[in-house]
């Protein structure tokens, strides 16, 4: 089966997928307690403009008809209006989203760069100290929880050593931001040669950076370890070293193996830190997308919420999709069905 039509039934598959995410969130919101008449329209409001409010948001209706106008809309492209912001919840989520994906990108991918090497070492050398060493780190890494390591930088980053700037945001107030290209004050600063702005923006990264990529880092060491252990016990690799393969080669086929699964793992992981990510935006006022959606949250925004939701649910939609190409693209004994 050539690869063009393996991708045309990946997307005929995830259609259908696609179709279910937009109606579950869209149950979530409606069951999840979220009363956005209420707030909009306060609590002197008389039945009438209980009434008035709840039909112009067409809560008046049959949810099944909800539903068909609420698919319809987002086919094209509307998610609706924000109260809280009083802008299409669309253009809120286009101005934030690259500002999560600079955050995510440098955050997971450190802890990537950090935990496959050393859960790779660590399998190599299972129960010796370098591999004691890595599994308490990793544990640890589990069990603190993100905000609260998030404020601990700050503490004795900021407070106490002044080794980082302030947690205000993306960039200092003193300095002018880029000319806006792709989102990213960093990616602008260096485009446009605002060496200030990339150097203040590159500052303000590296708590919040830090913090996402030890939050990252300690499960994949701890899955890298056990796939390669799981790897090295395989009568493959066994075979290979009775033969007297040199260790390099030896260790060269336990990566090979062992990319796949680990791959799929961290596509995973980025899923799940997209809200674990919101944390750490609320906590270092970042002002990407997951703080805005932890504010519609807080706020009661409906619109807001649900546009949040599906967009967080596409994206993991997005990155299962991917990484199901690229593993066909890299393990030559699959098959493209």
């Amino acid at each position: 089966m050539s690869f063009h039509r393996f991708l045309l039934r990946r997307a005929f598959m995830v259609l259908p997928l696609l179709i279910g995410v937009v109606f579950i969130t869209f149950m979530l919101v409606r069951f999840g307690g979220l009363d956005p008449v209420g707030r909009l329209a306060g609590p002197t409001a008389t039945q009438a403009e209980f009434d008035s409010i709840r039909e112009n948001l067409g809560l008046d209706q049959p949810l099944w008809q909800q539903f068909g106008i609420y698919l319809g809309k987002v086919v094209q492209g509307d998610l609706g209006e924000s109260w809280l912001s009083n802008r299409p919840v669309m253009t809120d989520i286009k101005e934030r989203a690259m500002i999560s994906l600079e955050l995510l990108f440098w955050g997971v991918g450190i802890g990537a760069l950090i935990g496959v090497p050393v859960g790779l070492r660590a399998a190599f050398r299972p129960n010796g100290k370098f591999d004691q060493v890595t599994r308490v780190l990793s544990l640890l890494g589990f069990s603190i929880p993100t905000y609260w390591l998030a404020l601990v930088m700050i503490f004795v980053f900021f407070y106490l050593l002044g080794w980082a700037p302030p947690a205000i945001g993306r960039m200092s107030l003193l300095v002018s931001p880029p000319e806006m290209i792709t989102g990213s004050y960093l990616i602008d600063g260096l485009l446009t040669a605002n060496w200030e702005a990339a150097w203040s923006s590159a500052s303000h990264l590296v708590l919040p950076v830090i913090c996402l990529a030890i939050v990252s880092a300690a499960p994949i060491i701890k899955q890298t370890r056990a796939i390669a252990i799981e790897v090295l016990a395989s009568d493959t690799v066994r075979y290979a070293q009775a033969c007297g393969l040199p260790e390099k080669n030896v260790r060269k086929l336990v990566l090979r193996n062992s990319a796949v699964p680990v791959l799929t793992f961290v596509g995973t992981e980025v899923t799940g830190l997209v809200g674990t990510m919101s944390l750490i935006e609320y906590v270092f006022a970042w002002g990407g997308l997951g703080q805005y959606g932890l504010n519609a949250i807080i706020s009661g925004d409906f619109t807001a919420v649900q546009g949040y939701v599906l967009v967080l649910a596409l994206f993991s939609v997005l990155v299962f999709v991917i990484i199901d190409i690229i593993v066909h693209l890299i393990e030559p004994r699959s098959e493209l069905n």
